[in-house]
């Protein structure tokens, strides 16, 4: 992307608020101090994911650079500009002749990926005070667009199914980890945990040492352990925000005791090997100089890694907890419902039932003959 006095250097999540256009929006309120400063308050709590918006805006303007695309027609822009756009994001040039493509650069993304691409540029263009630049009717015919672009590249491009985290992994990792040391200790609670409640791997670690906001993240104080009617223990752990909550809904992960890989006994065990107060991160440690520390998603999954390699059972994702713990629930016939709800799924995935289908399908469908009357004699 060429530089631009318009698109300072800033982080991700800055970009929706810093990176400016050469035309100046219309008023949408009137010209008083007070008035503007609520709007502009109001304007940024309507703001949740501004780090995954501030990558649809580069690519845009990547978009803007490859094409000649004028300042003046960035911000606002207009329905044949973002047409163009989703088209050149999505499309593979391994499908096009390339006596017509040329030397046009490509950086290609999956469909659902280009939609929140368009998200971003809509919230910018809001956010810096212009109407948003399409019509449901607009939106319709790009989406038509895509739907094409998809049926031609068929699966060309569609990722490998994540491998599941089983039980074997589990009790392999725990078994590798020294859960006396505080970073060892927390890999095995947000292991657990991720597991055993189907979290996503960014509800249980951060981005970066920085990254951790307690409105967004899992606190101390947002863990519970208490008896229900039955006068067993259980957990539940309150999210400040999730994927698919509402602003200010908490969600409630729950998961119970578990025998020798008990999730509810590593989160005790993290309490007492690596002591913080309420406020600070839940899965967090400390290193040599004493100082706490949010636990970062990626040395997570390098250390999570480093053990199941030694094991050749190849490279795990954040993901893979989650869709294993779904899976293993359904493997033992507990309710899709169930766990639909426990997981916090809009629906359940298709590549959930998969993973369980794998799990035991000689359970449902091996020696279905046996029963049946023998066969007459010749």
């Amino acid at each position: 992307m060429r530089p631009s006095h318009l698109r300072p250097n800033c982080k991700a999540d800055k970009r929706i608020f810093l990176w400016k256009g050469l035309n100046k929006p219309p008023l949408s309120t009137i010209d008083h101090p007070t008035i503007c400063l609520i709007e502009e308050t109001a304007s940024r709590a309507s703001l949740r994911d501004t780090g995954s918006y501030g990558s649809g805006i580069r690519k845009f303007h990547v978009f803007c650079d490859i094409f000649s695309i004028r300042e003046t027609d960035r911000l606002p822009t207009s329905f044949e500009v973002l047409h163009s756009f989703a088209l050149w994001v999505v499309t593979d040039p391994d499908t096009l002749d390339t006596n017509q493509s040329g030397q046009t650069p490509f950086e290609p993304v999956s469909v659902s990926t280009a939609r929140k691409y368009l998200a971003a540029v809509r919230a910018w263009h809001i956010t810096q005070g212009w109407p948003a630049p399409l019509s449901d009717d607009q939106m319709t015919r790009i989406n038509w667009s895509l739907r094409g672009l998809a049926n031609l590249q068929g699966n060309r491009r569609r990722k490998p199914l994540r491998p599941p985290v089983t039980i074997p992994m589990l009790r392999h990792l725990k078994r590798s980890l020294d859960l006396s040391f505080p970073f060892d200790a927390c890999i095995w609670a947000i292991a657990s945990s991720a597991f055993w409640g189907m979290m996503r791997f960014g509800e249980v670690t951060v981005k970066s040492q920085k990254g951790f906001d307690g409105l967004k993240h899992l606190k101390r104080r947002d863990a519970f352990i208490q008896k229900d009617l039955n006068g067993k223990d259980y957990a539940r752990l309150d999210l400040p925000a999730a994927k698919t909550a509402k602003n200010g809904e908490i969600q409630s992960v729950f998961f119970t005791i578990e025998e020798d890989i008990c999730p509810i006994e590593a989160i005790r065990n993290l309490s007492r090997v690596v002591p913080a107060g309420p406020n600070d991160p839940l899965f967090s440690w400390r290193d040599t100089k004493g100082k706490l520390r949010p636990m970062v998603k990626s040395k997570a999954l390098n250390r999570i890694n480093a053990i199941f390699n030694n094991n050749n059972w190849g490279t795990t994702f954040g993901h893979s907890f989650r869709i294993g713990g779904a899976s293993f629930y359904l493997s033992q016939g507990v309710e899709a419902e169930i766990v639909r709800i426990a997981g916090r799924w809009k629906s359940l995935a298709y590549e959930t039932y998969i993973r369980s289908f794998e799990l035991v399908v000689s359970r449902h469908m091996a020696n279905l003959t046996q029963n049946l009357p023998p066969p007459a004699s010749a």
